[in-house]
């Protein structure tokens, strides 16, 4: 059984930073793709950040230079430091695994709440 558990969440003012981090267990880490997602209230899930297996990344627009996304394969864990944060970054954020290993499935955490103060 896959399992995604976000943690790192919290209130910060705006400017502040944030290190998400998703611990993963049930599959081989080192060969999935790891991903991070937002959703604000009201509104659709939005994609933020991806590490792939090889370790290249890719970021939103919104999160270019401020956010940096990495892998601890030991640790089975993904990270997301998110810097200068805005008000509207205020989300549940999720961590999303696609294994390259079984049919390329995709799984989801249960989120952590980002919330951003001006």
């Amino acid at each position: 059984q896959v399992q995604l558990v976000e943690s790192g969440g919290g209130v910060v003012q705006a400017g502040g930073s944030l290190r998400l981090s998703c611990a993963a267990s049930g599959t081989i880490f080192s060969v999935a793709n790891m991903g991070w997602y937002r959703q604000a209230p009201g509104k659709q899930r939005e994609w933020v950040a991806r590490i792939m297996a090889g370790g290249s990344t890719n970021y939103a627009d919104f999160g270019k230079g401020r956010f940096t996304i990495s892998r601890d394969n030991a640790k089975n864990t993904v990270y997301l430091e998110m810097n200068s944060l805005k008000p509207e970054a205020t989300a549940l954020s999720y961590c999303n695994l696609m294994s390259l290993l079984y049919g390329r499935e995709n799984y989801w955490g249960q989120g952590t709440q980002v919330s951003v103060s001006s």
